[in-house]
């Protein structure tokens, strides 16, 4: 099969759907793949990386596309690839549709068949291909957030791990999976007083063991979601409903409950939001202000280490490129009710009920795909 590896096009995304070690892999499974010159520079690979690797070599996206069957990227494609896609052409890449219904109509319209990384499952009812990414994201939110805390950011200067003498600034983690967990390693490690609520109790058990008393847990209801907003510093949106869109946990009401110059960072924007008042944001232009509360919203947050994520997302992608390639979309599925999951949309059908609820477009599920 003719793979290709685009070069990202979404504002300051560093990160590369291939690796070198990626490409080397594929070969030797007998595929060609095709990579557009300079897409890894971003992530650290050099175009001789590539050709080392036994890539060749596309100077232009139009011919990328044209000659891939089967595409891999990491952000989902703008509106100009999208323009590129065709019939019959595979697409594996993170989608998150359901907040985005100008990319669902041009998806559908494409007659492709789409696979999207955030809804692929594992044996353990996890995400797999969303996990390392979640990971990077979590670990950043406090880190970004203790950025935008800054005076000259319009933050409230607080210092999250304060100095003796001073207290500690208070990080509230609305959500407790791996973005949750991961925020919380880096929160507590600066020094915060964290607090980390969740609607699952079995989730707060195991994070008041890893973390041994050095935060505080708490079930997620509206009340204590209240409370804890007129208490916080930084508070970090990491919550998830897969493939749907993000539920919306603070309102712009409750902004005026909380202390001047805190700050949020949505890490569910790719979803949507969890912040009523959240709206996309880039790397090159991060932060806004409403109601004197800073909000961080990059929607594409891995991509600043993009070193980093590319060879964790490469690595927790390969298996599956691999299986797509060598077996054909259908077979692959048919043969991985986990990888099946991640089908979004095939030949002008939606094939991922969350977003059909959630765009309010009629869609049957993977198995009907595959019963014909």
């Amino acid at each position: 099969m003719k793979i290709g590896c685009p070069k990202e096009i979404k504002p300051q995304e560093f990160r590369v759907g291939m690796t070198p070690d990626a490409v080397r892999e594929a070969v030797m499974h007998g595929h060609e793949v095709l990579v557009r010159s300079g897409a890894g520079i971003g992530s650290g690979f050099a175009d001789a990386d590539y050709t080392a690797a036994g890539a060749r070599l596309i100077a232009d996206a139009a011919s990328l596309y044209g000659e891939a069957e089967l595409i891999v990227k990491v952000k989902e494609p703008q509106p100009q690839e999208r323009a590129l896609l065709r019939r019959g052409q595979i697409l594996f890449a993170y989608l998150h549709l359901a907040p985005d219904p100008e990319q669902t109509k041009d998806l559908l319209a494409s007659g492709i068949t789409a696979i999207a990384y955030e809804t692929v499952t594992d044996s353990r009812g996890g995400l797999p291909l969303l996990a390392p990414m979640s990971e990077v994201a979590g670990r950043l939110a406090p880190q970004v957030g203790s950025w935008t805390l800054q005076k000259a950011n319009g933050g409230s200067g607080i210092l999250l791990g304060g100095v003796p003498g001073v207290s500690p600034g208070e990080v509230l983690i609305i959500g407790g999976g791996v973005v949750g967990a991961a925020a919380a390693r880096v929160a507590v490690g600066m020094g915060a007083t964290v607090t980390v609520l969740d609607r699952s109790l079995t989730r707060l058990s195991y994070l008041d063991d890893l973390f041994m008393g050095r935060l505080t847990t708490r079930y997620a209801t509206a009340a204590a979601v209240a409370e804890q907003l007129t208490r916080a510093d930084l508070v970090v949106g990491a919550v998830l409903v897969p493939g749907a869109a993000a539920p919306k946990l603070v309102t712009r009401a409750q902004l005026s409950t909380m202390k001047p110059g805190s700050a949020l960072v949505d890490v569910a924007i790719d979803q949507g939001g969890c912040f009523e008042t959240s709206r996309p944001t880039t790397h090159q232009d991060p932060i806004y202000e409403v109601d004197g509360i800073l909000h961080y919203c990059v929607a594409n947050m891995p991509g600043a280490v993009a070193r980093t994520s590319a060879r964790a997302l490469g690595n927790a992608t390969l298996p599956f490129l691999l299986a797509l390639a060598d077996k054909g979309w259908r077979q692959a599925i048919a043969d991985d009710a986990h990888l099946r999951a991640g089908l979004a949309v095939d030949d002008g059908r939606l094939t991922s009920p969350p977003v059909g609820a959630a765009l309010g477009l009629p869609a049957i599920t993977p198995d009907q795909v595959l019963a014909g």
